[in-house]
């Protein structure tokens, strides 16, 4: 058992689990299948607690994790370089106002009493003063959540996997984490397909299975409808933190 020498990183509703269970597919990646927290709730528990978390693996192979909260986790970069300057980082983003509404939708399927996206968007409403301290919302800062980790990492330590891409090219993203973790490619195309009831694409064969598999029943989840002012307001609010990300990361995720 190893500390992990890669992390997906971010972010909620993004598409990490996703990518967790295409990346499993290859033989050289081991990964554990909860979410372990340690970064951000367990750390108190020591890196023995979080190493006995990790699958076994053989020479050559990669030990992975993911956590989605580490991303927004002020003290995550600091408590991850400490364990290992080298490890390699991996965030998944997808559209800010759609992963809020996908985060938003989520929330309501557990505790159906909440009040609306609409009212919880705003601080107050007439003059549209954007709520930044609700979660769904402030996740969705990349810019912002980005600059507290390159105090710790160099950027080219960092990959951004594009939460749209992984669903309409899952294996061009695929390709894409497979070179970055220094990995032969071997998921390719070949390994998915597009599920239409769902609307996003399936393994042929999971790990370890013959059968093909798809996410569960949480996942792609039909959000409900938004007041289209409000979304619009919210593509205002990010439109400056996205542009800024796309600086940071010299990647136009085409949000706008």
């Amino acid at each position: 058992k190893r500390l992990p020498q890669a992390i997906i990183i971010g972010v909620k509703k993004g598409g990490t689990r996703a990518l967790l269970e295409f990346l499993r597919v290859h033989p050289d990646v081991r990964a554990v299948g909860a979410e372990p927290h340690f970064f951000d709730r367990n750390y108190e528990r020591g890196l023995a607690w979080y190493r006995d978390l990790m699958p076994r693996t053989l020479e050559g192979q990669i030990t992975m994790e993911k956590t989605p909260s580490y991303f927004v986790t002020k003290e995550a970069p600091a408590r991850i370089s400490s364990m290992s300057k080298g490890t390699k980082l991996i965030v998944v983003v997808r559209d800010p106002v759609t992963r809020a509404i996908s985060d938003y939708t989520q929330t309501l399927s557990k505790k159906p009493d909440i009040p609306t996206f609409e009212s919880l968007t705003f601080k107050n409403r007439t003059t549209g003063l954007i709520d930044t301290s609700w979660s769904a919302i402030q996740i969705g800062i990349y810019a912002k959540h980005l600059e507290n980790w390159l105090l710790h990492f160099p950027i080219g330590q960092i990959l951004f996997v594009s939460g749209e891409r992984l669903i309409s090219d899952p294996a061009g993203e695929l390709g894409r984490v497979q070179d970055f973790l220094g990995l032969k490619r071997i998921i390719t195309d070949k390994h998915f397909y597009f599920n239409k009831t769902k609307g996003f694409p399936c393994l042929k064969k999971a790990e370890g299975s013959s059968k093909p598999h798809c996410l569960g029943k949480t996942k792609g989840r039909t959000h409900p409808d938004i007041d289209q002012e409000v979304v619009q307001r919210l593509r205002d609010f990010y439109r400056p933190f996205n542009m800024k990300f796309y600086q940071m990361t010299g990647q136009d995720f085409g949000w706008d």
